[in-house]
């Protein structure tokens, strides 16, 4: 597996320096063609689509944020980047908004040339002509598999005309997510302010909550913030979880009526020109923590400090995960939720009765983000620019075995960290953790009410 080193984007173009880098790597395995398409839009009910997203491998290498776009690269004695893009057009921009274009989208974003997409069929065949390979990603969108497909067999049919078509085919999203997984300085720095936002969201919910109040007015709150800052999206359906729906990972409907004494688990992050953040708090509905809820909640937060003290380069990708199960099945055994040795509870995974999921996943473009989590069958090492969240929780649901004192308690605390070459920063620390913090903004959103 190739392994990308952080790169330095240009001024001007920080996505004509990527384009440039990926076809470093292609010459470098023989040349050829990259075609990398945009993903299509989608109908979300009749009349209405879902609001528009670019590709995410398409928008790191583009900028390009229209629909109907496709990437072309050709690396040869003569690297050349080319753009297809959807022409200008008055009527449909009186209905839909501007265009580039594709004069303008190759000088904004970088390109050698550009032309109308509507060219695509025609021209792929010809930039596809006595190249050895193409590059392209497949099976995500089955449409567009069978058009690269057809351009592919179309250079092929143009044999007796003396030319010759690539006898090799790569998957680009590999060389791609190895790219991706280091971020460089202006994706850095949009993922601090991405923070930035969520965090601020996530300190408007905890002066907003109270008992009464339904979760999905809290939601409002964080879009609200979102949105005001400058974020385009949530980067995901926000969770806003009360009391036992804590307890459930994926929760999204957000109807229920909070009451007085519950935790409210919030797990939202916004999305910054692409790039996500993903942050989870856990607060007391009323601003006080109870006994039980302050417990596991100090165990959490322990398991999320040892966590962050794991990212460092030298560590793998596990040894997070490592840190925070050994911090949480002690945790557990020393509340009387499990008994046993916690070595033993650690290697038969009887600790995941209350910690189910892993301690966290690289964070990006994508919320899932790109990159392999092992190499050769090793859990990776960390590097400076990798990104990623730490995420340690306990769910604690109604048992016969179970302390009745801590049913329906969820408590999750994530944050997003970068890789430094000492250690990591916290991209989210403006979103407090400390409970005495916690009960502090709480109180004060109560007294600007």
């Amino acid at each position: 597996m190739t392994h990308f080193p952080p790169a330095a984007p240009a001024p001007d173009f920080p996505f004509r320096a990527r384009r440039e880098r990926l076809l470093a790597h292609m010459l470098a395995q023989g040349g050829g063609v990259a075609v990398v398409p945009t993903a299509p839009e989608r109908e979300r009910n009749r009349g209405t689509n879902y609001p528009y997203r670019p590709d995410s491998q398409f928008l790191y290498l583009s900028g390009f944020r229209e629909p109907e776009a496709v990437l072309v690269l050709v690396a040869g004695d003569r690297p050349r980047q080319f753009l297809f893009c959807r022409a200008r057009d008055k009527e449909q921009e009186i209905w839909t908004g501007y265009r580039h274009g594709p004069e303008a989208a190759a000088a904004r974003f970088g390109f050698d040339a550009a032309w109308p997409v509507d060219e695509l069929e025609r021209r792929l065949p010809e930039l596809l002509a006595d190249q050895p390979a193409l590059w392209t990603g497949l099976a995500a969108h089955p449409e567009w598999d069978r058009r690269v497909l057809a351009a592919l067999e179309r250079a092929r049919a143009n044999v007796r005309a003396g030319t010759q078509a690539p006898c090799t085919v790569h998957e680009i999203s590999a060389v791609l997510d190895e790219m991706r997984l280091v971020k460089d300085a202006a994706e850095i720095a949009l993922m601090r302010r991405a923070g930035e936002i969520s965090a601020a969201a996530h300190c408007q919910a905890m002066r907003a909550a109270r008992a009464g109040r339904f979760e999905y007015e809290i939601e409002a709150e964080l879009l609200r913030v979102f949105r005001a800052a400058g974020s385009q999206f949530p980067a995901y359906p926000s969770i806003v979880a009360s009391g036992p729906n804590a307890c459930v990972l994926h929760y999204v409907d957000n109807d229920r009526r909070m009451a007085d004494g519950e935790l409210l688990l919030i797990d939202a992050g916004c999305e910054l020109d692409g790039y996500a953040s993903d942050i989870t708090r856990t607060f007391p509905v009323n601003g006080r923590f109870s006994g039980p809820q302050r417990d596991l909640y100090q165990l959490v937060l322990a398991a999320n400090r040892a966590a962050h003290a794991a990212v460092r380069p030298g560590n793998d990708w596990n040894a997070p995960h490592e840190a925070a199960t050994a911090v949480l099945t002690r945790g557990f055994v020393d509340l009387g939720l499990l008994a046993g040795a916690a070595e033993d509870l650690i290697e038969t995974g009887a600790y995941r009765r209350f910690y189910m999921h892993r301690t966290g996943h690289w964070l990006g473009l994508d919320v899932h983000d790109a990159g392999a989590y092992k190499i050769g069958g090793k859990w990776r090492p960390f590097v400076p620019g990798m990104t990623l969240t730490i995420e340690p929780g306990c769910y604690i649901r109604p048992a016969d075995d179970v302390p009745e004192a801590f049913w329906n308690i969820g408590v999750r605390i994530e944050d997003n960290a970068l890789v430094t070459a000492s250690g990591c920063e916290c991209l989210t620390g403006g979103a407090p953790r400390e409970i005495g913090e916690i009960e502090a903004l709480i109180a004060a959103g109560r007294d600007g009410a």
